[in-house]
């Protein structure tokens, strides 16, 4: 998911026919400059021979590198030099992150949100910042441009952990009136929807992919982390190696999905991983599955904005609404917590279905 780090109109043109702004915008793990616009052919034509312009589904719009070129083309304020001092410490912090064997992913959050925090203070000491400071931060950076409340226990978390970690004293984050975290119900498909997804393809691999996902719950980066060896076809099993929290577990293979791994093995042979891109040995893009997902979506007439996730809930409900019981999908998915799993009780219809409105007594 992409995260506006600057909600500011930086640039903005109007025409009789035509209206676009830029923003800096943080998309996939990567600083990009965002261009939208109202929809016209030649806007279109003259953003696409800009190099390194890529579309998004995700943002809706065409984004560049954030260069120096294009932050003055477009009209977005020059990067702040980053304190020297200050840059050491975040690469301390960085290492320190990394000798906790934390994910690739954990210790680019981090890092990048303490980052932003120093920039922040970036003419200050590290020594002088203090409660005062990080409360102003809230407010000034995190609420002014209206951040998510999970964006803002985030990066209070990595704040703490650094000043913790790498300056060795403590920074009350307890002053700082944390958000309630909100408490959003799992998006979950019928079993009519899903099948019309899993069909959607004729493709043997895209078909593959998308139906290991729901047959056995996996998130994306466990789909593509797999290798042939990590399916037991004679027990029925998937290894399912490092998933979320580095945590091995595994999951039933029924025999329908077997057949059909089956037939895609027969038909692709991978070399390495169980699912490969375009060049050997080399595991999907994830870009290119959420893509493989669209056009299932497209090809199906289903027009909800489903992700890949969409198909690990819509197996949890499934599984609860046909009486497994909570504590064995818990250990399917890989919850830490049974409160977690608890959460799929809320979007399971099948007891739901049996309440007779008082309406119909009437």
């Amino acid at each position: 998911m992409c995260h506006i780090i600057s909600y500011k109109q930086l640039h903005l043109l109007n025409t009789k026919h035509m209206k676009w702004e830029a923003k800096l915008v943080k998309h996939r793990r990567e600083l990009r400059i965002a261009v939208y616009f109202t929809k016209s052919k030649e806007l279109v034509e003259r953003i696409k021979k800009l190099e390194g312009v890529r579309w998004s589904y995700t943002l809706m719009a065409w984004h560049l590198p954030d260069t120096d070129e294009y932050r003055e083309r477009f009209k977005i304020p020059p990067r702040i030099i980053q304190n020297p001092i200050h840059a050491e410490k975040i690469v301390a912090f960085k290492a320190w992150l990394q000798s906790k064997r934390m994910s690739e992913s954990t210790v680019t959050v981090y890092s990048d949100a303490v980052k932003t925090f120093l920039r922040f203070y970036n003419n200050k000491p590290i020594e002088e910042i203090d409660n005062d400071d990080l409360i102003q931060f809230n407010n000034d950076f995190i609420l002014r441009n209206n951040y998510s409340s999970s964006y803002q226990n985030q990066v209070v978390n990595a704040i703490k952990k650094f000043f913790i970690t790498v300056e060795n004293r403590k920074i009350d984050v307890e002053l700082i009136h944390r958000p309630k975290r909100e408490k959003l119900l799992p998006n979950v498909l019928s079993k009519e929807e899903v099948k019309m997804i899993l069909e959607a393809h004729n493709n043997i691999k895209h078909r593959a992919m998308l139906s290991l996902i729901y047959a056995c719950g996996l998130r994306c980066g466990e789909l593509l982390a797999l290798k042939p060896i990590h399916i037991d076809s004679n027990r029925g099993l998937v290894f399912i190696k490092k998933g979320k929290g580095k945590k091995d577990r595994i999951a039933p293979l029924s025999q329908k999905t077997l057949d059909l791994l089956r037939l895609y093995f027969k038909a692709c042979r991978p070399q390495v991983y169980l699912f490969e891109g375009q060049e050997a040995g080399k595991a999907y893009d994830e870009r290119s599955l959420q893509l493989v997902l669209k056009q299932a979506l497209t090809k199906s007439k289903i027009t909800k904005p489903v992700t890949l996730h969409w198909l690990r809930h819509s197996y949890a409900t499934h599984l609860l609404e046909a009486g497994t019981d909570l504590r064995y999908i818990q250990e399917l998915l890989g919850h830490k917590s049974s409160k977690t799993t608890e959460i799929y009780t809320h979007v399971s219809t099948k007891n739901l279905q049996k309440i007779v409105s008082p309406f119909e007594t009437l």
